[in-house]
């Protein structure tokens, strides 16, 4: 019974029916027989541990085709020299006639006041070789230089003649506003001196002496102890002789300086200077020149320096201790102080004239003091007094100025103007016409005759 029923149980069970095989992983082969892919392309991708696995991205750079050109460097100096070069003549303006030429006496004349006077060509090569030019003025636009003789030219003319026939130094310093002419007028004096046989000196900036920026070297039993600049002096002592040699020539020698030459009997001050050929001997050679050129019998010797409150201040130079040294202490500028204070005397006559810059200058308190005491006391007003807040006032600076004249330089007249632009426009470079309105409007945006604030309202469009 049992057997009988598990077979009829079996019977009613659904027969099984055959799976046939799965296609997918035939397919997934075919697939990847006809794929174009590479077989890393299905790996698993690497692991990130730290921002230094990231992928970074490529930085696309086109380079681009130029035409490198070869340019030469300019030499050592050569972009100074350029930037300091002097241009007195220019072929392109027009010759202007009927103009006089300078003459030792023409500066002294009251007749000259208000006129147009050419240089010589000998005395513009003098005025070169002492660097009495600058590159702030205007003198290549011209043909050749000329000067215009002011009311204030013909004054201090008429005291630089009055010094030569008392024997007496004229101390003299030339101050104004800016760009009213003072190295102008500073020029007109050094040609005067040359044209009547004068031994002329001139420092062309007094900042050159106290920026640091040339040797220096103590002098051995000064007290207190005194520095030479033997590079700037050999210099110095060169210009001279180039602006004075037919002057120096004539001069014998009248002390013994053999110490450290080896001139003989009968040399003239021209060996003298000639002598120093290293500039070792520089700052001992123009010691003794100086020295002869005080000497009675001599000619008139003028000083000059432009830039007067760089050397009444502390240079950038140090002592042995590393102290700053004040520039009283320079040798060379000990020589003109000493000589603008009076304490050198000129027996022959001359000038000492310093003139002030406020194109290139700083505030001195006790210079402004100073000259303001002595220019009240020329005028008759009240004298300024000192503040008695003011902590920076320099005695040494009051004791080098004390006996100068202070002589103030402004703007020109309108006739003086008007006698100006027409040489400008005789030249070319004015091209406008000259009328009373003209002269007046160039004369008022000049700051009422102000030369240089006059040759920036009309020549400014010319300059190159």
């Amino acid at each position: 019974m049992a057997s009988s029923a598990a077979s009829s149980l079996r019977g009613l069970v659904r027969p099984s029916i055959p799976i046939a095989p799965r296609i997918h992983p035939i397919i997934l082969a075919r697939a990847a027989f006809f794929s174009t892919t590479s077989s890393l392309a299905a790996a698993p991708p690497p692991t990130i541990k730290s921002r230094r696995d990231l992928p970074k991205k490529q930085k696309k750079t086109f380079k681009k085709k130029t035409n490198v050109v070869a340019v030469k460097k300019p030499n050592p100096g050569e972009r100074k020299a350029f930037r300091k070069r002097i241009q007195l003549s220019n072929n392109s303006a027009l010759p202007v006639q009927n103009i006089d030429e300078l003459t030792p006496e023409t500066l002294a004349k009251i007749e000259s006041k208000g006129k147009m006077f050419a240089l010589p060509d000998k005395v513009v090569d003098q005025l070169r070789a002492l660097e009495a030019f600058k590159t702030t003025q205007m003198w290549n636009l011209f043909r050749r230089p000329h000067v215009l003789v002011r009311d204030e030219t013909v004054e201090l003319m008429r005291r630089l003649e009055g010094s030569m026939e008392k024997k007496e130094a004229l101390k003299c310093v030339l101050t104004g506003s800016k760009l009213s002419g003072k190295s102008l007028t500073l020029l007109q004096s050094m040609s005067y001196a040359l044209m009547n046989d004068w031994v002329v000196l001139h420092i062309p900036e007094g900042q050159d002496l106290t920026n640091g920026n040339t040797e220096y070297s103590p002098i051995e039993g000064t007290e207190p102890l005194q520095f030479a600049q033997p590079v700037y002096t050999l210099k110095l002592l060169q210009n001279i002789l180039k602006a004075n040699k037919a002057v120096l020539e004539k001069l014998t020698l009248q002390k013994d300086w053999s110490r450290f030459t080896h001139l003989k009997q009968g040399a003239t001050l021209a060996d003298l200077v000639l002598s120093a050929k290293e500039s070792e001997n520089a700052w001992p050679t123009l010691n003794a020149l100086w020295t002869e050129l005080t000497l009675p019998g001599r000619p008139p010797v003028l000083f000059a320096l432009d830039g007067l409150a760089h050397i009444n201040k502390m240079s950038e130079y140090r002592d042995p201790s590393f102290n700053q040294v004040h520039a009283h202490e320079l040798s060379l500028v000990r020589v003109f102080v000493d000589a603008l204070s009076g304490k050198t005397k000129l027996p022959n006559g001359g000038a000492i004239i310093a003139a002030t810059s406020d194109n290139n200058t700083h505030y001195h308190p006790s210079q402004e003091l100073v000259l303001s005491q002595l220019e009240a006391g020329q005028a008759g007003r009240e004298i300024p007094k000192p503040n008695p807040y003011e902590k920076k006032y320099d005695e040494r600076v009051y004791e080098s100025l004390k006996n100068s004249y202070v002589f103030r330089i402004e703007g020109v007249s309108k006739d003086e103007g008007r006698v100006l632009m027409e040489y400008w426009g005789a030249s070319g470079m004015l091209r406008t016409v000259l009328n009373t309105r003209t002269v007046s409007e160039k004369w008022a945006l000049g700051g009422h005759g102000i030369v240089g604030e006059m040759e920036r309202a009309s020549l400014l469009t010319m300059r190159m």
